[in-house]
């Protein structure tokens, strides 16, 4: 049997093949599909750690709910909205799965005693090491440098550190352009005509905000009425015709990416950092994967 160990060591950690154009990738960010392969190297490498730690571990998908979707600042999908509305259906599936998810019910299964070895063994003990990096927003974001997902990404990543400081950075860039935007003179502008054409419907919001928060209330999702589901649907296809209509879809997409540019520009060092962290950590993930397919298969 091929070991996680040895398919590591396959691909060095100091020295990883280079891929044959990297001008070509080096700046384009990662595809869906490859964020796929990380995410699945990563939970491979957690699950063989917790079982030597003597913990079962279930993989999940990185996406269960392949059609949901993100609208940071307004529906532009107007099929979308026609089939999901503000997406309670999704709401509901989310919580089914969550109440299926073996990894739950099997940590609800330990005694807790086990459970405090279980979440140490995940998460690292208290007691470990700790990384603190400043967010953008200065927020300080700090995690424990040890226990399963540590270990798992300094394996895939080849520096821990190094990692954290990229993924905090970076993950922390999407509030604040939404933020940006938000705040943008021009978006304002074109909100009050997105808000002008659903007066015009007989809605009265004033932006999509106020709109997505009335159908938004998780314990209200539960026990959707056929009436309130009705009504979640039609206001959500009035959003994203009215966000068509008044230029609101354009004008948030045009600002966002004048804003991602201006972080990613700002961040750039950090950016970069996740870049190179990811591409080299793609080698390995698929020589992880590799070997485990073949030994799953033997």
């Amino acid at each position: 049997m091929i070991t996680v160990a040895a398919a590591l060591a396959a691909v060095s950690c100091d020295t990883p093949p280079s891929p044959r154009d990297p001008s070509a990738t080096a700046a384009r960010p990662l595809t869906e599909p490859e964020r796929d392969l990380l995410y699945d190297a990563e939970q491979q490498l957690t699950r063989s750690c917790m079982t030597a730690r003597g913990f079962r571990m279930w993989a999940v998908p990185r996406q269960p709910l392949p059609e949901d979707r993100d609208f940071p600042y307004v529906i532009g999908d107007i099929q979308w909205a026609a089939r999901h509305g503000y997406g309670s259906d999704l709401e509901a599936r989310r919580a089914q799965l969550r109440a299926t998810d073996p990894n739950q019910r099997y940590f609800a299964t330990l005694s807790a005693a086990d459970q405090q070895r279980a979440v140490a063994a995940y998460n690292g003990e208290q007691s470990a090491d700790r990384l603190e990096v400043r967010a953008p927003n200065g927020m300080t974001v700090g995690r424990i440098a040890d226990g399963c997902t540590a270990q798992a990404q300094e394996r895939l990543y080849g520096d821990l550190a190094a990692w954290f400081r990229a993924d905090v950075v970076t993950g922390a860039l999407p509030a604040l352009r939404q933020q940006q935007v938000a705040e943008d003179g021009e978006f304002k502008t074109v909100v009050k005509k997105w808000s002008a054409c659903m007066r015009e419907r007989g809605m009265h919001y004033t932006d999509p905000y106020q709109a997505r928060a009335a159908f938004s209330d998780t314990a209200a999702a539960k026990t959707v009425t056929a009436a309130r589901r009705r009504q979640e649907v039609r206001t959500a296809v009035a959003e994203a015709e009215c966000a068509h209509d008044s230029g609101l879809t354009v004008t948030a997409q045009r600002l966002d990416r004048r804003y991602d540019a201006r972080l990613r520009d700002q961040y750039r060092d950090e950016v970069r950092s996740r870049l190179r962290l990811e591409r080299t950590a793609l080698l390995r993930a698929r020589a992880l994967l590799l070997a485990t397919d073949r030994s799953g298969n033997r």
